[in-house]
């Protein structure tokens, strides 16, 4: 079954069952559930907001004959059931917008390959990732771990093995079986972390990506200078060893580099699950994508913001932490990222208001602006900012504005290839900043 974000689709009643497992129920509960095999992105899902663990991937209605998608886009399946949701701004298999923003908030750009949304483009998207997860890794330092290393030789440094020394050296031959504890960075993870390097060197794209910037390059350096004992045909032993998490605070950017080499190198079992009823599949916020790829857009006029990241900056004193997504450099003006479909003009229930215009008028007052606005990815048509006028009751108050604004997204139905798909995005990114009041 195919489908977009924030869409409805008709249900084939034989897979009615099987989507009944992977709808209404959020992500966190997917993540504690048994036999679910699922990636989902962000890695975190308290870093990026609080209410990110609260969304579903789908929700069935009309009885389970209706299926009713949000911003998780990506890939998700159960038995012979496979959903594939794909961004809006998607023509047929062809999704060059959810390439091109992974691309970017990845740090890379391909123009000269081909793309597509099939489900081998899944394991794409996941190679996509790997520079940037490597990158924030190494920049925690090269993991080192305790192991015990077996030894056989004459210079006795640790506990004699009296079974392996009878095994191996008997006649006498001069040396000593022994063991010893070493804290060292030749260790299973960074084995893990190899093995995902060298499976990507065997192919077109993750030849590209791994020699895509001098900074990747350096890391890809560090890692085979660091598995010295690195062996081909050890690799399944190593991915076995490897499926407790890494749980260390100094090194706690590698728990999810490990989960994401764990996913790259055993890709058939997130695309085709191998249990009877597991769920299994590669998920994306479409909501997260699309504020880290505007943070990138707009670092030349604002500054953005994460959780547990930065300046704090509270409503009270000391308390009621604000987080605005994007603030100016002169906190002029304060905006937010919104995936919904905003130029679509509609009257919002009050928990929907709150959470697309009542956070970005707190966020005014509390850093004495009268301009935020809301950014939305908008059709393949020129988007012109749509200005609201805060009421206010006394007479010839300005209360501010909230201003729309849309960023372009071309139709890949009207590009010829990839490329230049990204080289119009380019362009409606440029148009888009001229927009701004900054």
């Amino acid at each position: 079954m195919k489908t977009r974000d924030y869409s409805t689709a008709h249900i084939n009643p034989e897979e009615l069952t099987d989507l009944k497992s992977i709808s209404d129920i959020t992500l966190s509960d997917i993540r504690t559930e048994n036999n679910v095999s699922v990636l989902i992105f962000p890695d975190s899902l308290q870093e990026y907001t609080r209410d990110f663990g609260n969304k579903e991937i789908c929700r069935i209605t009309e009885g389970g004959k209706i299926l009713v998608t949000n911003s998780i886009i990506g890939f998700v399946g159960r038995n012979k059931t496979e959903l594939s949701i794909h961004s809006r701004f998607s023509y047929g298999e062809t999704d060059y917008f959810l390439h091109y923003m992974i691309q970017k908030i990845a740090g890379i750009n391909l123009f000269d390959l081909n793309h597509s949304t099939s489900d081998d483009s899944v394991l794409n998207y996941l190679i996509y990732l790997f520079p940037l997860y490597l990158k924030k890794a190494l920049r925690q330092g090269v993991y080192k771990q305790y192991i015990t290393q077996h030894y056989n030789d004459a210079d006795v440094k640790g506990v004699i093995n009296i079974n392996r020394h009878i095994k191996y050296n008997l006649p006498f031959n001069g040396k000593i079986a022994y063991s010893k504890r070493e804290h060292t960075h030749d260790n299973n993870v960074n084995q893990l972390i190899r093995h995902t390097i060298e499976y990507l060197k065997g192919t077109r794209l993750g030849t590209y990506i791994i020699d895509s910037d001098s900074e990747i390059r350096e890391c890809v350096r560090m890692i085979v200078n660091a598995t010295p004992s690195y062996m081909p045909h050890y690799k399944d032993k190593i991915i076995n060893k490897n499926t407790r998490p890494v749980a260390h605070p100094f090194y706690s950017e590698y728990t999810s580099l490990q989960k994401l080499c764990m996913r790259i190198l055993r890709y058939d079992k997130i695309t085709y699950g191998n249990d009877i009823d597991e769920i299994y599949g590669v998920l994306f916020d479409a909501s997260w994508l699309w504020e880290e790829y505007l943070a990138i857009v707009l670092s030349s006029k604002f500054n953005h913001f994460k959780k547990d990241q930065g300046p704090r900056f509270y409503l009270f004193e000391n308390f009621q932490q604000l987080i605005p997504d994007y603030l100016s450099f002169d906190k002029k003006i304060v905006a937010d990222a919104k995936y919904i479909p905003l130029n679509e003009q509609k009257n919002y229930g009050e928990e929907k208001a709150t959470a697309i215009y009542y956070k970005t008028i707190t966020y005014m007052y509390r850093f004495c602006t009268n301009q935020g606005y809301l950014f939305y990815p908008h059709p393949d048509e020129e988007p012109m900012p749509v200005y609201y006028k805060i009421k206010t009751e006394e007479e010839g108050v300005n209360g501010g504005n909230i201003i729309k604004l849309g960023l372009r997204i071309p139709n890949p139905e009207r590009c010829k290839d990839f490329s230049e798909f990204s080289v119009l995005m380019n362009f409606y990114e440029n148009e888009f900043l001229s927009k701004l009041s900054t």
